[in-house]
């Protein structure tokens, strides 16, 4: 202990002796620098509200211009692929300049609006639109010379805008980001100008002259191999009317379309449903679906065969799912989509009918979250209710197996010992990737399936 008083009298000793040193020197006088205000306008940006969201329609701007904005608050209904979503700000301001009004389309990451911390900044804020506006209308052949933000000084550090995409790039090819021209709306970095610091030069367009060589390649092909059809240009039908796809009509069929890459087979097997039948007309007074019981079927046959439920992601190993998720195809307004009842092996019956009761509510007002949506392991398409005995379904991408439900009409089925009688009989066919879902595996799956529809006390436990 007396140590350490010794080692602390010692240090507070040569501390003022230092100090009273200090008091010698002649003090120079400080000198302050002024801090700088600078306007703060900052940009609303169509946000990425799923996935596989590329570009948004404006549904409706909650808040006009010149409206206080507090921070968390919905400011405009974006329509995205899949469902129509709020989006909030996340600052506190005034709504100065809406740039994208109602009904336009913007891609993922542009700005559709401009917010202003102060009534005076509002005028800025709406010379800094109208000149952008302005600037995009110029010829294309010339490229414009990237300018400074408005009320930015060139001896002042200037916020770095950039995609997403372009800080990845520049990641990637080590390129500072902040010596970089931007070129898109308000200054914002894109790729291209990312690419342009790196010396990259971008690929060629598909409408350009390839190569002799390939072109020599193209003009014969392989003995016994057919020569890729040009694109055909069909003659207008008189009187016709184009109507462009909606947002999620788009994503449908960019689906469909990556679709066809999977190499996919099918199999179809016949379900006695006459067990399920009565189980239905007993449970439906107390508000369970048919689709809730096929989905709940479907799971529990899943998970007696967890390769059903797997996919193939990268084309060189299985993806296993701990979770069953089945999704299941329901026709809205304007399109389709395919909202998940999660872990439905894990639900009860009455539990499974009433979540399915709100995802269809929330699917048919273009509310569902993208959590509600995207995360399905296997998908379940029901025309049965229609009257379709049988029919194809369409794998969706990132799945491996989709089953497409026919109708229950009386059939005359024979049994062992040969005698017929009429019973209720359903089609079903499964269509499944082949790189990890083989023959024997969904044969194996359906019978199963098949068994817990025949006897169906199990779904009600």
């Amino acid at each position: 202990m007396a140590s350490l008083q010794s080692s602390a009298i010692s240090f507070s000793s040569s501390l003022g002796r230092f100090s009273a040193t200090r008091t010698m020197l002649p003090q120079k006088p400080r000198k302050y620098k002024l801090p700088v205000v600078e306007s703060k306008i900052r940009e609303i940006f169509m946000p990425a509200l799923s996935s596989t969201m590329t570009e948004g329609k404006i549904v409706s701007w909650v808040k006009s211009e010149g409206d206080v904005l507090s921070k968390g608050e919905s400011v405009v209904v974006v329509e995205s692929d899949k469902a129509d979503m709020d989006v909030e700000t996340f600052y506190d301001g005034i709504l100065a300049v809406i740039v994208v009004n109602e009904g336009e389309t913007a891609l993922v990451g542009a700005p559709i609006g401009l917010l202003a911390e102060t009534e005076e900044e509002i005028a800025e804020a709406k010379a800094k639109a109208k000149g952008q506006s302005g600037g995009s209308s110029s010829g294309s052949e010339s490229t414009p010379e990237p300018q400074s933000p408005v009320g930015a000084s060139s001896d002042e550090p200037k916020k770095i805008v950039a995609t997403p995409n372009a800080k990845k790039l520049a990641k990637q090819h080590k390129i500072d980001i902040n010596k970089v021209n931007g070129t898109g709306p308000f200054g914002r970095i894109t790729s291209e100008d990312v690419e342009k610091a790196a010396g990259i030069t971008p690929a060629p367009s598909k409408s350009i002259s390839p190569p002799p060589a390939a072109a020599a390649a193209a003009a014969a092909p392989a003995a016994g191999a057919p020569a890729k059809a040009a694109p055909v240009s069909l003659p207008e039908i008189p009187g016709s009317t184009v109507v462009p796809f909606t947002t999620m009509q788009v994503a449908v069929s960019k689906n469909m379309v990556e679709s066809l890459s999977v190499p996919t087979f099918r199999v179809g097997y016949p379900v006695i449903t006459d067990a399920l039948d009565a189980l239905y007309l007993k449970v439906k007074k107390k508000g369970v679906t048919m689709t809730a019981l096929l989905a709940k079927a479907a799971a529990m046959a899943l998970a007696q065969h967890p390769v059903v439920n797997s996919s193939c992601k990268d084309g060189k190993s299985f993806t296993y799912n701990s979770s069953i998720n089945i999704a299941v195809a329901v026709a809205i307004n304007g399109g389709l989509i395919t909202p998940v009842l999660q872990d439905a092996d894990k639900l009860d019956l009455y539990l499974l009918s009433q979540k399915w009761k709100e995802l269809v509510e929330k699917a048919r007002a273009k509310q569902l979250q993208p959590h509600e949506y995207n995360s399905g392991t296997f998908t379940l398409s029901n025309l049965g209710m229609f009257g379709v005995d049988r029919f194809d379904a369409i794998l969706p991408p990132g799945q491996g197996a989709i089953m497409a439900v026919g109708a229950s009409k009386p059939t005359p089925v024979a049994d062992a010992d040969g005698f017929f009688s009429v019973k209720n009989k359903m089609l079903v066919n499964v269509t499944a990737d082949h790189r990890v879902v083989y023959g024997a595996d969904l044969a194996a799956f359906l019978q199963t399936f098949s068994k817990i529809i025949e006897n169906p006390d199990s779904l009600t436990m």
